[in-house]
């Protein structure tokens, strides 16, 4: 076991369960008291949502750091690298911790089989509980739910702040098959008397009725906090009651990125309400302005064709990614690079984007395991749709040249669909940020 490198425990930890995905939350607690695993930080800021979880993470995170705080994050999936789910004080976790905290859960764990995403989420928090012994303990751990939030691994650990940036369709064969059901998953990480952002203008009922049923503080955007454009171009406002702060425009493109932007931080707002604790004003201006992601809406241009790379995989994320192509048109055609998992709703992810594109270019995503799907499975999907004449290429790096090939200078090419489909991307251009 001690000889396992990284990549050998990665391959290790995929085997461990039958299932890529099961729900609950018996089998990471009983291994989590075996590890005697404390709370991971002196605040903790659990983000579940169905979109822009990620980036209010790293809102969240950057801005408490601006502070002076020391803060752990913990976010998945991962792009180009594993290491990239376990950052503390903004640096990734290197290979020789993750091995070490990935030996710590195996001796722990007996006969008990895991996940891979409950694995890692035991390892992180071991990872951060090890800060407390060497360096004082972190002040604030950012914990990113994976799928839903009420059987969710991450729900082990208590919420002082709970955020819910989002509730829309997705994941639906472990969610429910409408919004309230996968609210009422969502808002499993509130906790009583503890504050609940909310990001969505109109939450649905499942989610306000059970912050009423527990006690929770919902503290909800366009109620209880605003944002909205600042006279000059290059801010915004964000407010509540009795506090005013004008802040930089995030350098995160989409025009969602505000509203993250405005729940993360309400979410560090809210914290004083348990806490006591106040972060400067200052910091809140000052992270916001230096969050960068790769692959939201990242644009690189190769030989006079723009390229811009997106994570979106379900319909209320490529919806918004269609509107920003529209209020961002290109005097030419625009190309999209195509590729989704199989659990996805494809031909609605088409149908969002439909209008906007000019050529498709298809792609299989067998290295995504069970849920991928070869080329000509992902083809078969989308008869019917307006992809369906779309050129099929196999993977997306082949789908990928064979776009920038057909590309003429001006036009543009957008490659979306799946994590999986952004990181191929940019392994096959070279970028890593």
């Amino acid at each position: 076991m001690h000889s396992r490198s990284l990549s050998d425990w990665l391959a290790f930890i995929e085997r461990q369960h039958p299932k890529s995905i099961a729900m609950g939350l018996d089998r990471v607690r009983t291994v989590a008291a075996a590890m005697a695993l404390p709370e991971p930080a002196r605040h903790v800021i659990v983000v579940a949502g169905t979109n822009g979880k990620g980036s209010t993470v790293a809102f969240i995170e950057a801005i408490a750091r601006a502070g002076g705080w020391r803060v752990g994050a913990y976010t998945s999936p991962h792009l180009l690298r594993y290491n990239e789910r376990v950052r503390i004080d903004g640096h990734d976790a290197d290979d020789a911790a993750l091995v070490a905290a990935f030996e710590a859960v195996e001796r722990a764990r007996a006969d008990i089989a895991l996940t891979y995403f409950e694995f890692g989420t035991l390892a992180a928090l071991w990872l951060f509980a090890q800060e407390d012994r060497v360096r004082g303990g972190l002040d604030l751990a950012v914990l990113e739910v994976g799928l839903g939030g009420r059987l969710d691994a991450v729900n082990i650990v208590d919420a002082d702040v709970a955020v819910i940036t989002t509730v829309d369709l997705d994941h639906q064969d472990w969610l429910g098959d409408d919004i309230e059901a996968i609210g009422a998953e969502k808002v499993g990480i509130a906790r009583a008397w503890k504050p609940l952002v909310l990001g969505d203008d109109d939450p649905p009922s499942s989610v306000l009725g059970r912050a009423y049923a527990i006690g929770a503080s919902a503290i909800r955007i366009g109620c209880d906090f605003f944002f909205e454009p600042d006279d000059d171009a290059r801010l915004w406002r964000w407010r509540e009651p009795g506090c005013e702060m004008i802040l930089p425009m995030p350098a995160l493109a989409a025009p969602a990125q505000i509203r993250n932007a405005a729940v993360a931080v309400a979410a560090l707002r809210a914290l004083p309400l348990v806490s006591g604790e106040h972060l400067p004003e200052r910091a809140f201006a000052d992270g916001v302005a230096t969050v960068r992601i790769p692959a939201r809406l990242q644009r690189l241009t190769r030989d006079g064709v723009e390229v811009v790379i997106d994570v979106g995989h379900n319909p209320q994320a490529v919806r918004s990614l269609a509107a920003w192509l529209r209020a961002t048109p290109t005097p030419a055609r625009t190309h999209a690079v195509f590729a989704a998992l199989g659990d996805k709703d494809i031909a609605g992810l088409v149908a969002e984007m439909a209008q906007c594109v000019d050529q498709w270019w298809l792609a299989g995503l067998i290295e995504a395991g069970p849920r991928g799907l070869d080329v000509a499975a992902f083809v078969d999907r989308l008869a019917g749709t307006a992809a369906a004449s779309g050129r099929a290429c196999g993977t997306v790096a082949l789908a990928l040249d064979a776009a920038l090939a057909a590309a003429g200078k001006g036009d543009r090419i957008l490659v979306f669909g799946s994590f999986h489909t952004a990181a191929g991307a940019l392994r096959h251009l070279g970028a890593t940020s």
